[in-house]
């Protein structure tokens, strides 16, 4: 990390807060709402109306992301060249222009496009010139033809910036694709599936949520500010008393008894936690949203085990924890800080939650059990009705409220870990195969059998507290690196041999 000044960024919301509200209410009445009608219906209706109310659409962050974009194409008419004379130029980049546009408003980016296609090498030096003038966050080109390659070398070698490049199908053969597209700073889509292209400008809005994150470290005594290294997030530590002592003082609200109310009524199944105990969560999830707001944070990692320890609180924080996941806002465990960066991952990419886990190895049926005590519920995505949970104690301590996530079976699942550096992700893929049930296992509450994908002995699964997240994301975690210069990590697929026996 470097050491920086505190400093408060200037929010230019990649939603209006017209989009943040409706996102918000949409995703409240989808099927077993977590939580009363949290943060948007709440505060429009205004239920919970007072000066301490913390709206959670205000602690995810929603960054400016200016990207320019231009298409390419050679002079007019074509011939004998890819695309070819039949390919008709004016109806595809009507097209692409469309879902250009459309990608740029769902996404929140201000996309400015070239004015007209750049067909001359003139063109290209004036859009570069432009570029290096207005410093974008990202640039978008969509190439229509196979011979403007060379001017795509151009734009990454000048400006330095991200270059994103949308190549359908018809404009390109292995061989102008192979080195460039491997290149640190581009991604290349090569392909007549939009989607790709949109993921590239998934990835601009990911880094710019990174660079505008505040995420608060709760442990030890002291207070201080620091900035990591390429990813940008400014991690902000603060006394672990400071969580607690906020708690202690805090009123049984009507908002409390609402969450601790819809806990319990959308649950699955409770087993343990009593009324109180859901108060109790509840409480620890408003302190939360007031610390963070307070801070003027967005993300939270948190000593929580050595707060119950030490008998601080009377419950962990996990369901809590669970309820901002599902609202995007990142809510690590055990103060345990690339767990919770790695939980941004998923939120700022993937648009959905995971849960950091303790990795257990199967040795009879080869899998690994990935464990833990809280998880998000909206697996599939933010604005996706929520999979079945289950209300447990927190299993080490048997206090509190815990969440025991049900994760369908048979469905594709990604672990992703900054591997205690900024510039390092170890990235994996499997299947789930059950969810283990505490008793008759030990350990904790969410606990999910995974068969891994191309890693022989589950022995060697890279990594401690990765994320597991819903879904094979493997491709474009991937391209996440490349465009940032990091580095991806896979776990073996096979153990190291051996070595030798001296003499």
């Amino acid at each position: 990390m470097n050491p920086t000044h505190h400093h408060q960024h200037n929010c230019h919301c990649c939603l209006s807060r017209r989009d943040c509200l409706k996102f918000l209410s949409t995703a409240a009445l989808g099927a077993g709402m977590i939580g009363p009608a949290l943060s948007a219906v709440a505060k429009e209706t205004s239920r919970y109306a007072n000066p301490d109310y913390v709206d959670m659409a205000r602690l995810r962050p929603c960054p400016e992301v200016r990207m320019a974009a231009a298409i390419f194409e050679k002079p007019r008419p074509y011939w004998l060249g890819w695309p070819g004379t039949t390919y008709d130029l004016n109806a595809r980049q009507k097209e692409y222009k469309a879902k250009l546009a459309d990608s740029s408003r769902r996404l929140g980016i201000k996309t400015d496009l070239a004015p007209a296609p750049i067909n001359d090498e003139n063109g290209v030096g004036a859009f570069i010139e432009k570029i290096k003038a207005e410093k974008p966050h990202g640039v978008l080109v969509i190439l229509q033809s196979i011979f403007c390659w060379p001017w795509l070398a151009r734009v990454t070698k000048e400006t330095g910036v991200p270059l994103i490049v949308f190549s359908p199908i018809g404009m390109a053969f292995t061989g102008h694709v192979g080195r460039i597209s491997r290149q640190p700073g581009v991604y290349v889509a090569s392909t007549l599936e939009w989607s790709a292209a949109e993921d590239g400008m998934r990835m601009l809005r990911a880094k710019r949520m990174f660079e505008e994150t505040r995420v608060l470290w709760i442990r030890g005594k002291e207070r201080n500010e620091t900035v990591l290294d390429r990813i940008g997030t400014k991690v902000r530590s603060i006394p672990r008393d400071t969580f607690n002592l906020m708690f202690d003082k805090l009123p049984v609200t009507t908002e409390v008894r609402d969450v601790a109310s819809d806990m319990r009524r959308h649950a699955k199944r409770v087993v343990e936690p009593t009324p109180q105990d859901c108060i109790n969560s509840a409480r620890s999830l408003v302190t939360a949203k007031r610390l963070m707001a307070d801070e003027q944070a967005n993300a939270l990692s948190m000593d929580c085990l050595g707060m119950v320890s030490a008998k601080l609180v009377p419950t962990p924080p996990c369901f809590a924890w669970t309820i901002l996941q599902d609202h995007g806002i990142t809510a690590g465990c055990e103060a345990d800080l690339y767990g919770a960066m790695s939980l941004m991952f998923t939120s700022y990419l993937l648009n959905r939650p995971g849960y950091m886990n303790d990795p257990v190895p199967e040795t009879a049926k080869n899998l690994l059990i990935t464990s833990h005590c809280t998880s998000g519920t909206r697996l599939r995505g933010f604005d996706k009705p929520p999979v079945p949970y289950i209300l447990r104690s927190h299993s080490e301590s048997a206090l509190g409220v815990s969440t025991e996530v049900l994760w369908p079976v048979s469905e594709p699942v990604t672990l992703i870990r900054f591997n205690n550096k900024p510039g390092e992700i170890i990235v994996d893929t499997g299947k789930v195969v059950s969810n283990v049930q505490t008793p008759p296992a030990g350990g904790c509450r969410t606990s999910v059998e995974i068969k891994m994908d191309n890693i022989e002995d589950c022995r060697d699964v890279l990594g401690f507290h990765q994320v597991v997240t819903l879904g094979n994301h493997k491709r474009i975690v991937e391209a996440f690196c490349q465009l940032y210069d990091l580095k991806p990590i896979h776990s073996p697929e096979r153990a190291p041999e051996p070595e030798a026996k001296k003499a």
